[in-house]
């Protein structure tokens, strides 16, 4: 049995090899297939590719903890946690999803702000911002001076 899914897969990969890396039989860009990434060798065997699973998920769950741990600390945080998925798809198909709806939501988040309306909406938002803070500083350095906190003569 195991052999005749080798083969399966074997012709899979192979007809895939033949439309190029991603690409459906119309052409358009197909998503890699979901499922464990693992070696042949080790999905051979139940009992091994089990333990390759626990593993992965470990290491996975390490590096999303160590992400979680750096948001509120100095640390890229999320990279941190997106790396630990990225961990965790190669042997789960929950993960994988999950990677797969981030990164096209990343994408319509990219290609809505590169709208030119979006853009100019927020070059004038940015621009009011920074107009309102300058006028700000400028009443209080008119106002009170360049004296800072720790100078108070009392």
């Amino acid at each position: 049995m195991n052999a005749e899914s080798d083969r399966r897969q074997d012709a899979a990969a192979a007809g895939d090899a033949t439309q190029g890396e991603g690409a459906g039989r119309d052409g358009a860009a197909q998503p890699p297939a979901l499922g464990s990434r693992a070696p042949r060798f080790i999905k051979r065997s139940r009992a091994l590719h089990l333990s390759w699973q626990v593993g992965v998920f470990v290491v996975g769950l390490a590096v999303v903890v160590a992400g979680i741990i750096m948001l509120p600390l100095p640390g890229p945080g999320w990279l941190v946690i997106f790396a630990g998925m990225a961990i965790w798809a190669t042997e789960f198909v929950w993960a994988q999803l999950v990677l797969r709806w981030t990164k096209r939501k990343v994408t319509e988040a990219a290609q809505r702000a590169l709208d030119p309306r979006v853009r100019r909406r927020n070059i004038i938002i940015t621009v009011t911002g920074l107009v309102i803070a300058g006028t700000l500083a400028g009443i209080y350095l008119w106002k009170f001076g360049l004296v800072l906190p720790w100078k108070v003569h009392g």
